[in-house]
């Protein structure tokens, strides 16, 4: 009828059969966007876990850290006041009237406590200071202080004693001594006659003695020459 072809009935019915199949098949394969993230939701918790875990073990250890670095701050400035605060017990041994008037060799302990742990040198100046005046007034003296004149040669800085002497372990003068300490003044040392100078000599032999390690002590001038030695032969030095 007008001239128009129409394909067969079965044919139309087949090829529209093939595209509904197609069309079913790419449904079940599922590329849609929904379904791409659900593969992938998986390994983006695993990440998520292991990145916590991460930031976690890096706080823990920083935290750490600065606690470790708090108690050992701690811990140093404990043991700085510590050692601020640290003091020796330490003995001065002064002549005392009339004992010491009749007997030149004779000295008496009185105790202090020394901020240093140079304990030699302090317990020279010590007794170089004098007594208290409580010790004053139970007879306690010392002739030291009042024999010392003058400027002072000793070089800055002061390598210990202050401006009144230096105190040197282990040395005999110049000469290297074990045991053997050596006092050697910086101001002059002036004698006050025989008595003076063995008063003096005792005291600062005996309150250096009283250290385990001096087993000997050297007594020197301002000039190197050994004090209360009359014959000029510095003696001690031999």
């Amino acid at each position: 009828m007008g001239g128009e072809e129409y394909p067969p009935f079965g044919l139309c019915s087949r090829s529209k059969t093939i595209s509904e199949g197609e069309i079913t098949m790419k449904g079940y394969q599922d590329n849609s966007p929904s379904s791409a993230v659900s593969s992938y939701r998986p390994r983006f918790v695993f990440l998520v876990v292991i990145s916590a875990c991460i930031l976690f073990t890096l706080v823990v250890s920083v935290c750490s850290t600065k606690l470790s670095s708090s108690a050992s701050a701690a811990s140093i400035a404990h043991a700085s006041t510590a050692s601020l605060s640290a003091s020796y017990p330490v003995k001065v041994f002064f002549s005392k009237s009339p004992e010491s008037l009749n007997n030149g060799s004779v000295v008496y302990a009185v105790n202090r406590m020394s901020p240093t742990i140079a304990v030699g040198t302090y317990a020279i100046q010590l007794l170089i200071a004098g007594p208290t005046l409580s010790e004053r007034q139970a007879g306690y003296f010392t002739e030291l202080n009042t024999m010392l004149s003058g400027p002072s040669n000793c070089s800055a800085p002061l390598p210990v004693g202050g401006p009144d002497f230096t105190l040197a372990l282990n040395k005999k003068g110049t000469v290297t001594q074990t045991g053997t300490a050596t006092v050697k003044f910086c101001r002059s040392l002036n004698s006050a006659g025989i008595g003076a100078d063995a008063r003096v000599t005792a005291e600062i032999n005996t309150t250096l003695k009283q250290f385990p390690n001096i087993k000997n002590v050297v007594i020197l001038t301002k000039d190197g020459h050994c004090f209360g030695d009359g014959s000029g032969k510095d003696l001690c030095l031999r």
